[in-house]
């Protein structure tokens, strides 16, 4: 472990649904699975992420919000599937006859793949504090609408991408990109792909100089986009997010409203500040804020501890009651 992490980060490549996936942990709860454990914490702080859903951009963010918890819960990234490059000698897909789920990659497969993990690796008696990222949100709203057993406490959107996200400043930018030429995109990152680590971690310091201060962790995550399968994959995704995401799943939001905080940006081009004030509208009792600190929609990429200890302050009622 290098010594610039403070606290204990625990890393896994695991097959779930048949995709490879990256895992994330932070504190000494590695495996919340066995009921007979006595030892069990009672929550588990789970982070859905965005696209592209690389476990590596949430490292600070997991690391910040664990010591702002006093280390007392376990908080987990779960990669999307195949959202990342996995180690030498692991395939992206599972060797294996069984197809676990038909297109594991898509945003629906991506909702099953979540779902699947905590099936296999939480127990059931766990309460969960779901925190998502963009898509995420689609994907946590998804997750408590098919799996009501979920014992969810809190679920924090953050930067929701959850409606009209082909209608949205970036959607309509990136649409015709993302559904019509995305598979142009892979000659180049194929032919960048064989160029040495160092070179790459220039380009991506290059594509991020606009920034006054970057996420160490994010330079070394974005070396993944030079891959192939990796960016291919993220792409699929997004493509299926633009067609996929259109209405705003009202009735879900409705039922489960006491759980939610939303947080919207005000400059955000994914989700612009009338979606905010439109879901306001809708749902006045509801936990709805929007950001007064100017952070962007990738805040992982700069202020990752910021947005860690607001989500602390926020939580800190529902975990003076448990």
């Amino acid at each position: 472990m290098r010594s610039e992490e403070p606290v204990p980060l625990h890393e896994e490549f695991i097959y779930c649904c048949g995709a490879a996936t990256h895992v994330l942990k932070c504190g000494p709860w590695k495996d919340l699975s066995k009921d007979e454990s006595k030892n069990l914490p009672r929550l588990l702080f789970m982070i859905i992420p965005g696209n592209p859903g690389l476990a590596g951009y949430y490292r600070t963010f997991i690391q910040a919000l664990y010591c702002g918890l006093n280390q007392q819960y376990p908080v987990w990234v779960v990669s999307h599937a195949g959202h990342c490059k996995p180690p030498s000698g692991m395939e992206m897909i599972e060797d294996t006859d069984i197809k676990e789920l038909e297109d594991v990659f898509g945003l629906n497969g991506q909702v099953e793949h979540k779902l699947n993990f905590l099936r296999k690796n939480v127990s059931k008696d766990i309460k969960l504090v779901l925190i998502a990222h963009s898509i995420g949100c689609y994907i946590t709203l998804e997750m408590m609408k098919r799996a009501s057993e979920l014992q969810v406490l809190r679920s924090v959107l953050l930067f929701p991408t959850i409606e009209r996200m082909a209608q949205s400043p970036q959607g309509k930018l990136m649409t015709p990109l993302l559904c019509k030429l995305r598979y142009a995109l892979y000659m180049p990152v194929f032919l960048l792909s064989f160029l040495p680590e160092g070179v790459k971690a220039s380009l991506v310091r290059f594509a991020l100089r606009g920034m006054k201060t970057c996420d160490e962790s994010s330079i070394t995550t974005s070396i993944n986009l030079f891959s192939v399968d990796c960016i291919a994959n993220i792409l699929y995704m997004a493509s299926q997010e633009m067609m996929k995401v259109v209405e705003r799943d009202s009735t879900t939001i409705k039922q489960n409203l006491k759980k939610l905080i939303f947080y919207y940006g005000t400059g955000d081009s994914w989700c612009p500040q009338h979606y905010y004030d439109e879901i306001k509208m809708d749902f006045p009792d509801g936990d709805i804020r929007l950001c007064e600190k100017g952070l962007r929609h990738a805040f992982v990429l700069d202020a990752s501890k910021e947005m860690a200890a607001m989500i602390t302050d926020w939580l800190q009622d529902d975990l003076t009651k448990l």
